[in-house]
Parts: structure tokens; C-alpha cells; sequence
């Protein structure tokens, strides 16, 4: 007689189960995908740090001191996030999964949404100050996403601790405009079903964290970026905050990856990005001249609204219409002047990099 054949739900936890049994129960090596791979890698990190999975989980606060630390240098993520993490009350009404932001280190620094202060499995876990790391409480979507740096889905047994395997989690880090791993997001439920969905809803919450972190650095131009073929003007807009000498002071996460800016290291110059003057980003902003075509040294073209600091919040805006490009022959000369400089004025050097013939470099510089 066949056996009934189990729904989703029940194969994922058995799945889960097996994996516990093999990795952490007998020591013995996983099967290719049995479980996401930096669940395994964060299991094992546990593992080397003596902890069992069978031992009791005892969520603690750190010092008063520490606590207060922790709350006085997370502030501007405080006030950027706390407008977002009220509007996922909306999204996530009905599952009984709240949200948990904590700082670099996974301490506490906020929490809201539907708290069950009756059930201490939630209290436990929804205060401030209380250390949520993985070298503290194992293997959560807290620990995974600071140490990984990416959105991660968990749920029941992919926790480390058998303590911890009635809560379901997704977190996604939080960006800081200088680059950096600020903190994170975290939407978790307790004997909830699984919402795969939430790891969706965690990534962008947390890119209108980091919009918003950008947007309240110091800068004097704002250059809200996209794609040809896109609308400039919404949350998935690349931002740049920019000086009076054009020096690039903050930037979200989607600036980052359109461009390839270097993390770590502090932001390059404007001139180092765009092919084209500084100066004229500023002067489209002092002109209104909306939205830009521009090209960059990579060789790739790109949408740019330069908007002076009184000017950016039109961010609320659903696109916005196209002002006028930088001529297509300006933008040639400033990319081929830039390849010879670079190449220490050797011109057949230079054409090569930009895959033309030297003659062609003569001829386009010479027109000027």
C-alpha cells in the first residue's frame, strides 16, 4: 500500500529535520541542498563555538550602559527606519509576525507590530537592548543576515537551538550611505506558518531605510540615478549625495551596484564616475533641467536627476519627464581625453582601451 504523499509544509519540516539530525545530531556531512547553504555555514560557525543545540537559550540584555550606547549611535537609523517599520503593520496584518530592528552588533534598538506581552516566548525576544547575535542566541535570520550580509529566510528548525525552532524569521542588513553594515531588519512570528513572501517584504523595507539614510546625509547635490528605459523617481532609484566640491558623501545600496563604487574605502570624486564636468551636474540642478542622459567611464549610459539640497524632496514624484541630454559629442571628447590622461598622454594606449583606431582619437580631439 503506497504512502499518502506529504504537502509542502510537511516535507520542508521534515527536510529541516533530517538536516539536524545528520549535521548537528551525528556529525556526518549534508546532502547537496538539504538546506540553504549559509544555514549550514552559520550551524557550523555554532558548532565551533562549543554551543549544543539541546542547551537552554537564556535571552539577555546587555549593561544599561551598553544599551544606551547602542540607542545614542543607532539614532539616524532609528528615525529612518521608524516611519518604514510602522507601515509593515499594514503588510504583515493578520500573521502575527512583528519586526525587530537592531543595530551592527544585533542588540535590540526597536520593535513593533503585534507583541503578545502575555507570551514570554515573545517578550523574551521583543525588548530593547536585548542581545539577538548568533554568538548569543545561534543560528536566527539576525545573526545569519549581519554576518552574510544578505535577506535570508528562516524558519522553526533552521534555528541552531531547539529553543529557538517555534519562531519563523526574514531579515535583511541595513546599508548605511557610507557603505557600511549599520544594522538590520528583522520580521519574526512564533508558531506561525511559513511566509517565504516576508523575505520580499524585509528587502524592500529596508531599502526605504536606506533611501532615506541617504537622503539625510549632508550633501549639496543629489543625483537620483536609473537606467535608460526607466523612470527616475521611485524607491529603486541609485542615490548620490554629493559636496560643494562634488565628492561623493553617501550612497544606497542600488548607487553602489549600478555604478561599481568601491565599499570600504571612502566614495571617489564625481569626476571619477561620470564622463562628463562636474560642474555641469551642478549647473543642471541650478537650471532644472530634469533628467540627463549622461554617459560613465565604464562605457555604460545612465539616467541622472542632479537636484540641489532644497530641491530632492520631489522623491515622492512617479517619474519625471525628461529634461535634455549632454551632446552626444561633448560626451565622446571628455571620455577620450580621460583615456589618454589616463594613459599617461599615450594615445595608441588610449585607443585601445576604448577599442578604437588612433586616427579616430586624433580626429574627435582635434574638432574641439
Amino acid at each position: 500500500m503506497s504512502q499518502k504523499p506529504m504537502h509542502t509544509a510537511e516535507r520542508r519540516i521534515w527536510q529541516i529535520e533530517r538536516a539536524r539530525q545528520t549535521l548537528l545530531m551525528d556529525q556526518a556531512p549534508l546532502e547537496p541542498g538539504c538546506i540553504a547553504a549559509w544555514v549550514e555555514r552559520s550551524w557550523r560557525r555554532c558548532l565551533a563555538r562549543g554551543q549544543n543545540p539541546r542547551q537552554r537559550v537564556v535571552f539577555e540584555t546587555v549593561s544599561a550602559a551598553a544599551m544606551r550606547r547602542a540607542i545614542e549611535t543607532s539614532q539616524p537609523l532609528l528615525q529612518a527606519a521608524g516611519p518604514v517599520i510602522r507601515s509593515l503593520a499594514r503588510a504583515m496584518a493578520h500573521t502575527r509576525y512583528f519586526a525587530i530592528l537592531t543595530n551592527a552588533d544585533g542588540i535590540v534598538i526597536d520593535v513593533n507590530g503585534p507583541i503578545d506581552r502575555h507570551d514570554p516566548r515573545a517578550t523574551s525576544i521583543a525588548r530593547v537592548g536585548v542581545d539577538l547575535s548568533e554568538a548569543a542566541v545561534g543560528t536566527t535570520a539576525i545573526g545569519a543576515s549581519l554576518t552574510d550580509i544578505q535577506p535570508v529566510w528562516l524558519h522553526r528548525g533552521e534555528h541552531f537551538f531547539d529553543d529557538t525552532a517555534i519562531y519563523s524569521c526574514a531579515g535583511a542588513p541595513v546599508i548605511g550611505p557610507d557603505g557600511r553594515c549599520i544594522g538590520m531588519l528583522d520580521l519574526t512570528g512564533i508558531d506561525v506558518p511559513e511566509r517565504p513572501a516576508l523575505k520580499h517584504l524585509v528587502t524592500q523595507s529596508v531599502r526605504s531605510i536606506e533611501n532615506a539614510l541617504t537622503l539625510a546625509q549632508p550633501h549639496h547635490l543629489l543625483l537620483r540615478l536609473q537606467w535608460p528605459g526607466h523612470l527616475i523617481g521611485e524607491d529603486g532609484d541609485g542615490l548620490l549625495a554629493v559636496d560643494a566640491d562634488g565628492l561623493i558623501t553617501g550612497a544606497n545600496r542600488n548607487a553602489v551596484d549600478m555604478l561599481t563604487l568601491p565599499t570600504g574605502a571612502g566614495w571617489p570624486h564625481c569626476s571619477d564616475v561620470f564622463a562628463v564636468p562636474t560642474n555641469s551636474l551642478f549647473d543642471a540642478a541650478r537650471q532644472r533641467r530634469g533628467v540627463l542622459e549622461l554617459p560613465l567611464w565604464s562605457g555604460l549610459r545612465i539616467l541622472v536627476m542632479p537636484l540641489l539640497h532644497a530641491d530632492h524632496p520631489i522623491s515622492a514624484g512617479h517619474g519625471v519627464p525628461h529634461g535634455h541630454a549632454v551632446p552626444l559629442r561633448d560626451v565622446e571628447t571628455a571620455m577620450i581625453r580621460k583615456a589618454v590622461e589616463d594613459a599617461g598622454g599615450n594615445v595608441a594606449e588610449a585607443a585601445r582601451a576604448l577599442g578604437i583606431s588612433r586616427a579616430t582619437v586624433y580626429r574627435k580631439l582635434e574638432r574641439r
